[in-house]
């Protein structure tokens, strides 16, 4: 059974950091796809960052130059550091492995105050 489990949200000021982590369990990790995706009230899910198994990384424009995402594969765990955050990054973050199949962690919160 694959397990994502998220950790790292929380409150943070505006200009803030916090940097997410989510640990894999009952699944091979370093072959696949992982992202993080978020999701604001009232708004679709959207991809914040993806990282290949090749380390190629791709962000969305909101977030470059501002997050990074990385792999430890010897410890089954995706990264998501999460600099100068904005207001408009308050949301629910998600990450995932695989890509024709994912599978989803349940998500953890990001509040930015202002």
């Amino acid at each position: 059974q694959v397990q994502l489990v998220e950790s790292g949200g929380g409150l943070v000021q505006n200009g803030g950091s916090l940097r997410l982590s989510c640990a894999a369990s009952g699944t091979s990790f370093s072959m696949y796809l992982l992202e993080w995706h978020r999701q604001a009230p009232g708004k679709q899910r959207e991809l914040v960052a993806g990282i290949t198994s090749g380390e190629i990384t791709n962000y969305a424009e909101s977030v470059k130059g501002r997050f990074t995402i990385s792999r430890d594969n010897a410890k089954k765990t995706v990264y998501l550091q999460m600099n100068s955050l904005k207001p408009e990054d308050t949301a629910v973050y998600y990450c995932s492995i695989g890509t024709r199949i994912k599978y989803w962690g349940q998500g953890t919160q990001v509040t930015v105050s202002s």
